[in-house]
Parts: C-alpha cells; structure tokens; sequence
C-alpha cells in the first residue's frame, strides 16, 4: 500500500494544478481557444480588451442591409397623408433591369410617399442622383460598358422614418463607384432629423462620436498609407477635411435594431468604392 504522506502531497499537487488552469482559463482562454465560450482576455491593467468590429466587417454588415424592403415593425402608417394613397409610405417607384451590349443596368429606387416640402426634397435627390443617370445610360451613345445597379432599404425606429439608397457605377474602364444616400424623417412633427438627435436619442455624447470619427479615419488612413509604400493605389483621406466634423456629416441613417451608422462614402464625389463607416449598436 502506498505510503498515505505520499497520497496526500499529490492530491495537493493535483488541487493546485486546477486552480491554476481555472485561473488561466478565466483570463486569458480566447474563443479560439474555447470553440462555444467567449471569455473576454484582459491586459496587465485589467483593462477588456474584446475589439470591435472591423471596417471590413461593418462593411459586409452594411451591404447586407439591402433588400428593398420597408421594415415598419409594428408601426401604425394608416393616418399618415400619402402622395398615393394606395401605396404606403415607403414603396419600389423604380424597378429597372435591363442586360444590353453596352450597359447593364439593375435598379430599384424608393419613393417616399409622405405628402411636405421636406419629403419633396428627399424625392427630388433620389430622381437627380439616381434615375437620372439610369436614364443617361440607356440614352449614352458611348461603346465602352457601364454597370450600374442600385437598392435600397427603410426602416422605422421610434418615431424616426429613415431610407438609404446604395448604388455602384462602373463605367468603362474607369475604377467602380460606390455611393451612398440618406434620409431621415420625424413622423410626428414631419422635420428632417440631423444626427446630433440621433445621438442624443441613444444617450451618445457628441464629443465622444467627434473622437470616435477621428479615431476611425486616421487608423484607416494609416492602413492605406502602408498600402500605399507596398505599390497599391488606394484611396487618400485628407484628415484635416471638414467632412469628418461631426457637423457636416451628411449620409447617416437608424437601421435594423435601431443601430446607428455614419457613412463616409468617398465614392459620392469621386471614383472609388472605399467608405468608412462609424457604428453604434
């Protein structure tokens, strides 16, 4: 029979040793590590340090908003005075898809079906921005190819009726276009919402969203300027351009589950598919 001293030291070691692995599993197991368990890992100041989201990321998350659907949720639009009474007040008013030699175009375009000035104004950029290219298309007597396609998706987060439309344009041989619009709209007093409500609305403080830009852009910058010195041609950010003031910011809208984005969509003024975009869950 084992001598009992014997016993006892390794059932001590073996207590131990478990205390020791649960520790370390409790720290620093990342879910890679655990497949089914996040466990968030934490620096030497016990600081979280769980990341974000990554541009690419929010980027695939932003293009799978697209479905040219009217999310209302259960939002009661029957008293609401409509342009066309017999369509709601968000609808499909173009739907083109058209496959020729020279152009392929596939497009499908909001109205906004709410009777005011300020809708007006929402409709009248959707017609000059988006139908009227599709229309100089199929009008263009140029041999090069052109791609265009554009959708859409609205939704409705409290009181707050927002639409945004995506469109990308390839046109011969010049780079692709990715272009992004927006329109936010107050139900209930019919006024355009800016984005300092937004933020005020999910308890944001403005300051905090000014450094977050900041923050977002220069990291962004950074990444492209190292693919800049390996030889490839990227989009330049100018840090010190006013579009990143948190008072010039145009193309924001509430998505699904009341998420906030803020879009920077560099292809709105020049040839390029690259945006940044700003996240709050």
């Amino acid at each position: 029979m084992k001598n009992p001293k014997v016993i006892y030291i390794l059932i001590g070691v073996f207590c131990a040793f478990a205390i020791v692995a649960g520790v370390y599993a409790q720290f620093f197991v990342k879910e890679s590590d655990a497949p089914g368990i996040i466990v968030p890992t934490f620096n030497n100041e016990g600081e979280n340090n769980t990341s974000e989201p990554t541009q690419e990321e929010l980027k695939d998350r932003f293009s799978n908003i697209f479905n040219n659907q009217f999310n209302k949720g259960d939002y009661d639009t029957t008293n609401i005075e409509r342009i066309n009474p017999d369509e709601d007040i968000v609808y499909t008013t173009v739907s083109l898809q058209r496959n020729e030699e020279n152009y392929e175009i596939n497009i499908n375009l909001p109205g906004v079906n709410i009777t005011g000035d300020v809708v007006e104004v929402f409709n009248n950029i959707t017609q000059t921005v988006f139908v009227n290219k599709a229309s100089e298309i199929l009008n263009s007597n140029e041999t090069t190819k052109t791609i265009y396609n554009a959708s859409y998706e609205a939704f409705i987060n409290g009181n707050i009726l927002s639409v945004v439309i995506q469109s990308t344009l390839k046109e011969g041989n010049s780079p692709q276009r990715t272009m992004v619009q927006t329109y936010n709209y107050d139900l209930s007093t019919g006024e355009k919402v800016d984005v300092q409500r937004m933020l005020s609305q999910k308890n944001i403080i403005q300051s905090d969203c000014q450094k977050k830009i900041n923050d977002t852009i220069k990291n962004a910058q950074e990444q492209s300027q190292a693919m800049v010195e390996q030889g490839y041609p990227v989009y330049n950010r100018d840090l010190s351009s006013s579009m990143y003031s948190l008072s010039n910011v145009s193309t924001y809208f509430l998505g699904p589950n009341n998420n906030l984005y803020i879009i920077f969509a560099y292809g709105n003024q020049n040839f390029t598919s690259e945006m940044d975009i700003i996240l709050y869950e």
